[in-house]
Order: structure tokens, then C-alpha cells, then sequence
């Protein structure tokens, strides 16, 4: 799919737009359309394809190379896929491959089904272009299309929850990077970057609450990203919409903690910040704060001895980190294998 992400955000802001109008509020309305025809003329249209092969196994630094590899999958949208950056290394399912590597020492196999302009809906197909294969950890990173495209939580989100069902039963620990903080695209003019920064936290609410119940845990990226990428150019690729080499490393970096963890490698956890608790609490309060705080984990748990209550699935939020600092960079990694790309 190659489109004007703008073009999606008009459509999401002419949805919203709606009840504005209803209400009265013309002027506004009219100003956030104003916003919309500028901010299209900023952004260029997506064309080429990302840079990741389907299938790639990745080696850190000093790691042997026949040593059987630990199989992950990347799924979701554009920022899955890598879009925006020139080489292979620098996507973040290949970063986090790497990082995975570092830590456990064994080479990663990564196969990367994420899309271009997928929407939740896609994510089926994509579980389906797994075929035969049974990753141990499977990532997905998707939401901001719903977004832009104007589409509710409440239709968007019961596909991610059943793609997770269905990881879940292949046997793969799941992670999801939640909806990114679209409220911090610069040819977003205020107040539509307000309103763009309330719908995506709202839509990564609705999937933490989703993921932890169908089994699966999530990170949470948009408060995370945010202040990174309000204050440094070099988070953006050239068309200012899609992240960078240095933002996709950012995203990376956030995930890794959460999916050494799920892959029964050690990790440090602590409170997600110092007015938050790691007690158990209901996932829907975990992700309500989970949205307000970078980089925090919400994983299901249990309160005396059940895993759900009268107000949903219970949950632990924290934040997490390697035991060890990587010793090598990412950059003396090396691709021991990788498949064509289809």
C-alpha cells in the first residue's frame, strides 16, 4: 500500500470532524481541515519499500554462528517493516534481533511479515504469512493507520486480540508496541496534533486491555517516543512522518527488555515510575498509566488466585531493563543467512 499518510489523517480528522460540526463548532472544524490541506503538502508520498528481508538471521558480535538461532517474528504496519530507513540493520525488528542476540548469546532468526499501511484488520493475513513457521517471540507493531483512518477502537482492536489468540497458540510469546504518539508529527499543525495525540492514546488503552487478556503483554511507545521525538529532527526519516535509523533504535531499545523477559532471559523490573506500583491492579487501570509513562510493560497477573475480575484481567505495570549492557555494537553484527525477499 503506498499513500499520503496525510491523506489518511484527513480522512481520520474528517471523522472527528463530524461531531465538531454537529456541536457548532465550525470554526474549529474549519481550521483542523485548514491544518490537514498544509500538513499534505509537507508529507511525500510513501513509495519505495523497506529494507528487511522476509527471513534473516542475525548474530551479534562474538556469538557463534551454529548454534541453533531463537525465532522471532515482526508483524504490524510501517514502523514493523522499517519504513524510512536504507539498510537492513537499521529496522527495528532487525535491532531488536540483534539485541537479542547479544544477550542470549545464540543467533536470532527474524522473519518480518510486517506492511506498509496495514491496518489491524491485515494483521490475520499476516499471522497466515507465517505459514509453517513457529516463532518463539512475535512482535507487533500497528495502530497508527487505525488511527489516521478515522477507525474506533472498538473495531479496530478485536483483530489485534485475536491475531494475539492466535500467536499465542502457535506457541509464541507475544508483545505488542502499542499505538505510536501521533501527536508528534511536525507537519502537524496545533490543535490537530492534539487531537491526533488524544486518539492514539486512546486506541493504545483499548489494545494494552486487549493484548492482556487474550495473553500477550505490551510496551508502551507513545509517551516513550514522544518527548524524543518532539525535541530531536534526527528521530524522523527525510518525509518527517516515519521514524529514523536513531528513532527505530529508540523503539528497539523499549521492546528489547520485555522481549528477553518473555524469551526466559533475565531482566531487572521496577516500579514504572515513582508515583505507580507493581501491584496487581486491573488492566485497564494498568493502561491507563501505562500511556503516561515511558517504556512500562503491562503484563497479565493474578490476585488470589485468579486472573480476571468483574472489571476485566488483572495486570502488573512495570519497567524493565537488561541484566547485562551490551558489549558490542549493534554495527558489528552480521547477517549469517537471509532469505529472498517476497
Amino acid at each position: 500500500m503506498r499513500q499520503r499518510p496525510v491523506h489518511r489523517i484527513a480522512l481520520y480528522a474528517g471523522g472527528g470532524l463530524g461531531g465538531l460540526a454537529v456541536t457548532g463548532l465550525l470554526g474549529l472544524a474549519g481550521l483542523l481541515r485548514a491544518e490537514v490541506k498544509l500538513a499534505e503538502r509537507r508529507i511525500p508520498t510513501a513509495r519505495d519499500d523497506p529494507p528487511h528481508s522476509n527471513d534473516t538471521v542475525w548474530a551479534a558480535a562474538g556469538v557463534s554462528r551454529t548454534r541453533p538461532p531463537i525465532r522471532i517474528a515482526m508483524l504490524g504496519d510501517s514502523t514493523g517493516a522499517g519504513y524510512g530507513v536504507y539498510r537492513d540493520r537499521d529496522t527495528p525488528g532487525a535491532r531488536l534481533a540483534i539485541g537479542i542476540s547479544e544477550s542470549a548469546r545464540r543467533p536470532v532468526h527474524l522473519t518480518n511479515v510486517a506492511v506498509v499501511g496495514a491496518e489491524s484488520p491485515d494483521l490475520g493475513v499476516q499471522v497466515d504469512a507465517l505459514g509453517r513457521r513457529r516463532p518463539e517471540l512475535a512482535v507487533i507493531m500497528i495502530g497508527a493507520n487505525d488511527v489516521t483512518e478515522g477507525t474506533k477502537p472498538k473495531s479496530a482492536v478485536p483483530y489485534l486480540e485475536e491475531a494475539v489468540r492466535r500467536l499465542r497458540a502457535l506457541g509464541a510469546e507475544v508483545i505488542v508496541g502499542t499505538c505510536p504518539d501521533l501527536g508528534t508529527i511536525r507537519p502537524l499543525a496545533q490543535p490537530l496534533r492534539a487531537y491526533a495525540r488524544h486518539q492514539s492514546r486512546r486506541m493504545a488503552r483499548e489494545q494494552t486491555v486487549a493484548v492482556v487478556r487474550a495473553g500477550g503483554r505490551t510496551v508502551s511507545l507513545g509517551d516513550l517516543l514522544g518527548p524524543l521525538f518532539m525535541t530531536r529532527l534526527d528521530f524522523f526519516s527525510e518525509d518527517r512522518f516515519h521514524p529514523s535509523a536513531a528513532g527505530y533504535e529508540a523503539a528497539a531499545d523499549a521492546v528489547l527488555p520485555s522481549a528477553l523477559d518473555a524469551l526466559g532471559i533475565r531482566t531487572r523490573a521496577r516500579s514504572a515510575s515513582t508515583f505507580t506500583t507493581r501491584r496487581v491492579k486491573t488492566a485497564r487501570k494498568a493502561a491507563a498509566q501505562a500511556v503516561a509513562h515511558p517504556g512500562a510493560e503491562v503484563a497479565g497477573a493474578e490476585r488470589f488466585g485468579r486472573s480476571e475480575g468483574r472489571r476485566g484481567p488483572f495486570a502488573q505495570l512495570r519497567r524493565r531493563r537488561p541484566r547485562r549492557r551490551p558489549v558490542t555494537s549493534p554495527e558489528a553484527a552480521v547477517p549469517v543467512s537471509a532469505g529472498p525477499s517476497t
